[in-house]
This record gives structure tokens, C-alpha cells and sequence, in this order.
């Protein structure tokens, strides 16, 4: 079965020839049957469309009732008579897309709630969606087409570009952002940074944080995740930079197109990210290194130096994804040596 309708109406249906066209994807015939909705492989009935994530589901294509389904051209032959092959070579990147076709991301149903808290020096955006107990500050400016959740704030002189959305809870202070930028439920981005001197004495005392944050078109930041502003100078997170729920980035933290920063992770002070850099859940950067271009770090790791552009990183410290492996490798053997008395090769 598709979506749940309470939550999640469909737009459908659709001809197999908008779905097809949405996904890119050629057709031959059949183009005007019609389909109400997407749904999971093992769920789907005959007026859905699913679609094969790797080899591991092949036992549940071979079973699947779903009406059509989005494969590469290696799977074609295990698609049951009656399913029609949508054939692809990113079926996941087409299902995002057929998906998108029945259910779009709300659009903003404009106006402001009347429990809403506006300065009166604000300015809205024309189409924007203002909801309950929302708080503008003063000088704020939301650009058009905006959907303002409930309880969000946007604090004194912050900008917020066309297209994008604050859900409930989420706050904004000392920021600038770009067009279709999202923060999810909690999302908070300007926080004072961590930044204080220990006096000899063992006080505390804190360096004023006066940095901003300044957010990329299409950032998106998840649920209770954090974004410091600069101590001095920006925190900046590039264009359509996505960072997962529960993440810390620091101050003065810049990343560059397109980063992927996963669940738990935390990212310390002024450390640099280049283009599409991937940071894996629960993984840790120290202060002040730099991170270059397609580099990948794994799930866990420890970064404490600079990682050098197209590099894999995992472990704790984090060394080069190979190097770490034979480590690994070498130690299995050794320990296997100390319960057997025998000695072990060299890998």
C-alpha cells in the first residue's frame, strides 16, 4: 500500500507516461494506464510504483504485486509478468523524482497567523505562511513563498531568501540565507559559539562571539541539529550542504558545495570542508583542519589532521581507509596468535 492519505495525500493518479516522463525514463506503450501512488517493493499493489534497491531485493522483486517498477537493465529479467519495467540506470534517483510527482513538498498557504509576533519593521514576502506563535525580529526579512512553522523564530536583522522553510521549533539569529534553505523541527543556527579563555585561576572567560552564520542556497539542516555563529568572521555552510539530525558544527566551520554531514557528528571550530565532502555518523573533526574535496570519512572516526582531497578516512585516529584495513587486519592475526601459539603471517 502507498502512503498513509491522513499524513500523506497523493496527487495521483498519473498516466505511466507522466511517471515515465518524470523520471526520465523511455516508454514503449501502455503509456496511459493510470497509478495512484508510490509504495515500498514488498507493499506495493497493482496501481503503485516501486522500485529495486540493489541486489539484496531481488528475491522481493521476483514476488512484488506492484503495478510498475523502476530497475536497472540487469534486474529486467526477475520483474514478474504483468509489472512493467521502468528501466533506469539510478532507479533510486527516479523513484525520488516519481515520488516527488504524487507527493510535492508543501506549498505555503499564505498569511500570517493571528498569534504570530511580527516587528513591525519586518518584511514578508508575498505568498509567505506565517504559523502560530512564530516570532519575527526586528529588520528581519523572509523572502516570498516562505512557510514559517510554528513557535519558529527568526531573530533581529537575519534574512532569509525565497522558497524556503523554517519548521516548528526551529531558530535563526546572527544568519543570512539563501534561497530554498530548510531547517527542520529544532534546528538551531547562530548559537553562541564554545569559545573561552581559562584564566590561571580556573575561570572561564568567554570570548564574545560576533560572527554570523551564512547558509547557501538549498542548505538543509535536520531535527535538533546546531549551527554556531563565527567568533569572529562566518560560519558558512555552501550551497545545498545537507547535515542529518543531532549534528554540531562549531564557529567559524566553512563547508563547500554540496557537503554531507551525517547523524552525531561533530565538527570543532574552524575547520574547512571542501566540495562535497562526506562526513559519516558519529564521526569527530578537531579544530582548524582542512578537508578536501571528495573526501570521505567513515562512521566513527577520529579526524585530528588535515585529510587530503578524494581521500577515504576511518577509524580512530583516522588513517586512510586501506591502511586502517591491514591494520585491522594484522591485529585479528595477532590476537589469533596469542589464543593459539602460533605465529601469523604478514598480510
Amino acid at each position: 500500500m502507498g502512503a498513509d492519505p491522513r499524513f500523506f495525500p497523493a496527487r495521483g493518479p498519473f498516466a505511466l507516461s507522466a511517471i515515465a516522463a518524470a523520471a526520465d525514463v523511455p516508454l514503449d506503450g501502455a503509456g496511459e494506464r493510470l497509478f495512484a501512488d508510490v509504495a515500498p517493493l514488498t507493499e506495493a499493489g497493482p496501481d503503485e510504483v516501486a522500485f529495486l534497491e540493489g541486489r539484496r531485493m531481488l528475491a522481493a522483486l521476483r514476488e512484488t504485486r506492484a503495478g510498475a517498477v523502476l530497475v536497472a537493465a540487469a534486474a529486467v529479467k526477475d520483474v514478474p509478468a504483468g509489472c512493467i519495467a521502468l528501466v533506469t540506470e539510478a532507479p533510486q534517483l527516479a523513484y525520488a523524482r516519481v515520488a516527488a510527482l504524487f507527493h510535492p513538498r508543501p506549498v505555503p498557504l499564505a498569511g500570517i497567523h493571528p498569534t504570530a509576533v511580527i516587528a513591525a519593521d519586518a518584511r514578508i514576502g508575498a505568498g509567505t505562511e506565517i504559523g502560530p506563535y512564530a516570532v519575527i525580529g526586528a529588520a528581519a526579512e523572509i523572502g516570498a513563498d516562505c512557510i514559517i512553522g510554528p513557535h519558529a523564530m527568526v531573530g533581529a536583522g537575519c534574512v532569509i531568501g525565497p522558497g524556503s522553510v523554517m519548521r516548528a521549533h526551529a531558530s535563526m539569529e546572527f544568519c543570512i540565507a539563501g534561497a530554498g534553505v530548510v531547517l527542520h523541527q529544532g534546528a538551531r543556527v547562530g548559537n553562541e559559539g564554545y569559545g573561552f579563555v581559562t584564566t590561571k585561576t580556573g575561570e572561564h572567560v568567554t570570548v564574545p562571539q560576533i560572527g554570523r552564520v551564512i547558509l547557501g542556497d538549498g542548505v538543509e539542516i535536520g531535527t535538533n541539529s546546531c549551527v554556531d555563529r563565527g567568533a569572529g568572521g562566518d560560519t558558512v555552510l555552501g550551497p545545498g550542504t545537507r547535515l542529518d539530525n543531532l549534528v554540531q558544527i562549531g564557529h567559524n566551520v566553512k563547508t563547500g558545495r554540496g557537503c554531507v554531514i551525517v547523524a552525531q557528528v561533530g565538527i570543532a571550530g574552524s575547520v574547512e570542508l571542501g566540495d562535497y565532502v562526506v562526513v559519516a555518523a558519529q564521526a569527530g573533526l578537531a579544530g582548524h583542519i582542512k578537508v578536501g574535496a571528495q573526501a570521505r570519512i567513515g562512521a566513527q572516526a577520529g579526524v585530528m589532521n588535515d585529510v587530503p582531497a578524494a581521500t577515504d578516512v576511518v577509524g580512530s585516529p583516522a588513517w586512510p581507509a586501506r591502511e586502517t584495513l591491514r591494520a585491522f587486519a594484522r591485529l585479528r592475526q595477532l590476537a589469533a596468535t596469542k589464543r593459539d601459539g602460533t605465529s601469523g603471517g604478514t598480510p
